[in-house]
């Protein structure tokens, strides 16, 4: 199976458009209850739905690779997204900096090289 795309809850459909728009991504789909995007690389795609309110913290969290990740938080932060956490390395050898949308989902852009499919802890068969 190939996965076909992640939907997030939001509080405010245009809002997040011009969100995710500013990272970089084109709606596939616009409507004013709904959003769907392609990914910049690949065919993955991701949406977005209006929910009247969003019950608590989150706890998913999407994650973009990115090959040139301390550039891609530069650009966007230029372009006025604000990041919680700065690009780090991470002990589980990705480099991470997150991010809320405009909904207080959690975005990560990371970039993980071969470790994302073949981490040294990668289970043998």
């Amino acid at each position: 199976m190939e996965l076909n795309q992640i939907t997030l809850p939001a509080v405010d459909v245009a809002e997040s458009i011009r969100f995710y728009r500013t990272m970089g991504f084109e709606p596939i789909v616009e409507e004013s209850h709904y959003a769907r995007f392609r990914s910049t690389v690949g065919d993955a795609t991701f949406s977005v739905h209006a929910v009247g309110e969003i019950f608590g913290p989150s706890q998913t969290v999407v994650y973009f690779e990115c090959q040139s990740l301390d550039e891609e938080v530069d650009a966007l932060k230029a372009k006025g997204i604000a990041f919680f956490q700065e690009p780090r390395d991470e002990p589980w050898l990705w480099r991470e900096a997150r991010m809320h949308d405009p909904s207080g989902n959690t975005i990560c852009l990371y970039h993980a090289g071969k470790n994302r499919l073949a981490p040294p802890w990668k289970v043998r068969r």
